[in-house]
């Protein structure tokens, strides 16, 4: 029996493996370490699992590659570093997978993609689209042209907003830590790693430090990052990439590395966030139809139920939708603006391509990003 049951469960996973772990030690990428972790990774998805891997290192192949003898600080000399290894990184992950006959897709995520909704929306999307093709996303963050002031300052981080993002049930921080302790183990002899523990619990932030040595990838973040996850529900484990099958043995739901829960189901966490945004642009009127439909089944708002709009929201805003009689029925991240839903409203998915001459998306409101209120 899973001494991590909650952990066993998850089938949405996002993987971040840290600088440390894929570089042999300033020379480059270790070929073999990814070749290892690449082939967990593909027995995780043997699973029936969906993966998302988040990886640092770029910059690190790409100081080798142009001959620098150290890493550097100017900003655009990391930009530079990160653009030629990152072309280095993907190729690497691409050749491993593709010895499994599975495809990757580079993804490069920046601050606005995250925090500007109808951004949110485009990636949240492209992800999804990506997972149910059976495509394994490769995410870094897009250190070819963030400037310091906008940037995630580490790939935890950004690893938390990707799970927050798909809705991941499970991040699993691989570093070359066994995890999170309760001192510094190379400073204090009695220190000694936490198995599991409340994410919420202060009492972590002693214990996690300023990171020191560990640089931006050190421990605080990971505990912050683990924070950040856990707004949507996904549960986090910090572990040691360097332990032999450690992506099974978390995946197992055994006792390894340090488990900090979040107590919530990924649901009902997105469903809180979303009833909690009180920022409304617009509302759009439904028919008795779509009103049944959306508190009896629980499923998309199409356009084909809507009968009038109010306001001038843009996609990706927080739209409320109402009855005839104007009570609010439900709310969310609407798909398409309040001009191109008032060509749409009334017709039928199939003929939005024909009215605007495109198509983002089939429905106005994904049930995933509508709650009931």
């Amino acid at each position: 029996m899973a001494e991590r049951p909650e952990i066993a469960a998850a089938r949405r996973w996002v993987v971040k493996i840290g600088s440390a772990l894929l570089t042999d030690d300033g020379r480059g990428l270790d070929e073999a370490m990814i070749a290892g972790v690449v082939a967990q990774l593909v027995e995780l998805r043997g699973r029936g699992c969906e993966i998302v891997l988040v990886s640092s290192g770029a910059v690190a192949a790409g100081v080798v590659r142009l001959g620098w003898k150290r890493r550097p600080h100017l900003i655009h000399d990391l930009q530079a570093a990160a653009a030629v290894g990152q072309s280095i990184l993907v190729q690497s992950y691409e050749s491993a997978f593709k010895e499994h006959g599975i495809a990757t897709a580079q993804v490069l995520l920046g601050h606005d993609d995250i925090t500007a909704r109808d951004r949110y929306l485009n990636a949240r999307g492209t992800l999804k689209t990506l997972l149910q093709l059976g495509v394994v996303p490769v995410i870094n963050e897009n250190d070819t042209v963030v400037t310091e002031e906008i940037r995630f300052g580490d790939n935890d981080t950004l690893a938390a907003l990707v799970a927050n993002l798909i809705d991941a049930d499970a991040l699993l921080l691989l570093t070359d830590q066994e995890g999170l302790y309760t001192a510094d183990p190379r400073q204090t002899a009695d220190a000694e790693l936490i198995p599991q523990w409340d994410v919420h619990d202060t009492a972590l932030d002693a214990m996690a430090g300023e990171g020191g040595s560990l640089g931006r990838g050190g421990m605080v973040t990971k505990l912050r990052a683990a924070r950040l996850a856990a707004r949507s529900g996904t549960e986090t484990v910090i572990a040691s990439g360097r332990r032999a099958r450690v992506l099974s043995e978390v995946a197992d739901g055994a006792a390894t590395g340090t488990w900090l829960r979040t107590g919530q189901q990924p649901h009902t966490a997105r469903k809180r966030w979303l009833a909690s945004m009180v920022q409304i642009a617009g509302s759009v009127e439904l028919d008795e139809g779509a009103v049944k439909v959306l508190r009896e089944s629980g499923r998309s708002l199409l356009p084909v139920g809507v009968r009038a709009v109010n306001g001038d929201f843009a996609r990706g805003d927080m739209v409320s939708c109402r009855d005839a009689a104007g009570a609010e029925i439900a709310r969310g991240l609407v798909n398409y603006s309040a001009a191109e839903t008032r060509r749409i409203m009334g017709s039928p998915s199939s003929g939005i391509e024909a009215i605007l001459g495109y198509q983002a998306d089939e429905e106005l409101i994904h049930r995933d990003n509508l709650v009931l209120v």
